[in-house]
């Protein structure tokens, strides 16, 4: 297969906890490669140094990620949450490699940064002890996300918890703050939004807390709202939702319309 007839890899980046390999497991994807990293502080990063830890380092390392897989090919980056904001700062530092662009409830603006906020005021002690509170509860921590989680979300949210120190979190949390927070941020997404395809994609009983600009609906090259679902769509709808995203994609034949 040559490279000009090579599906387009997919990229996906997790948000400020866990992984997003719930979704790169599905053979949903028509072949295409797919990447879902641990971000630096996460996983087999955990041991980089929270010093290190901004949302353009994740960019730089993500860059350099992709590039030992993918050599120089464009990826579709799909980023959920937090991820939301290091694909589109990715995409605005390295709009070269980037084929389209995923939101699902990305950062947008402080509004969606709400819970960063207070977890980068908080002093170490406190941020520690309330991620071993999580842990200690993963049924209630993912529940508040997922009406009547099944056993085996309670198991991966057990696994998400166990993926970063609560350092991780706070580092990125500051960066959250710092990036979204400056005047600029908007103008980089508005140039993402002009440069490539731009995907929203939000839980129906989340969407209403999601601080999308109305410019940004307006310009989006589609909108989905995956129904009864909240800001873990990935969970709440395990089997369909990485069909969902490669019919979006194109890497899937599209859903039948049914009159």
């Amino acid at each position: 297969m040559s490279e000009m007839t090579q599906p387009v890899p997919i990229v996906l980046i997790h948000g400020l906890i866990g992984d997003l390999r719930i979704v790169a497991d599905s053979d949903a994807f028509g072949g295409a490669p797919v990447l879902a990293p641990n971000l630096l502080g996460y996983g087999s990063n955990r041991g980089v140094p929270a010093t290190a830890i901004t949302l353009p380092a994740q960019v730089e390392w993500l860059e350099s990620a992709i590039a030992a897989r993918f050599g120089e090919r464009p990826v579709h980056l799909v980023g959920h949450s937090v991820g939301g904001a290091v694909a589109m700062l990715f995409a605005h530092r390295h709009p070269q490699r980037v084929a389209a662009l995923v939101s699902i409830e990305g950062n947008f603006t402080l509004a969606d940064a709400f819970w960063s906020a207070s977890l980068a005021a908080m002093p170490p002690s406190e941020a520690e002890r309330l991620l071993e509170s999580m842990r200690a509860q993963p049924a209630a921590w993912i529940a508040q996300a997922v009406q009547e989680p099944p056993a085996w979300a309670t198991a991966l949210a057990a696994d998400w918890l166990a993926l970063q120190p609560a350092s991780t979190l706070q580092a990125m949390a500051r960066s959250v703050v710092d990036e979204t927070g400056a005047p600029s941020y908007l103008d980089r997404v508005r140039e993402v939004f002009a440069r490539h395809p731009v995907h929203l994609i939000a839980g129906e009983r989340s969407r209403s807390g999601w601080d999308v600009p109305e410019w940004a609906w307006r310009q989006a090259a589609s909108t989905t709202i995956v129904a009864q679902a909240g800001h873990l769509p990935m969970v709440d709808d395990r089997q369909g939702f990485p069909l969902r995203l490669a019919r979006l994609l194109g890497m899937a034949a599209p859903e039948p319309v049914h009159h």
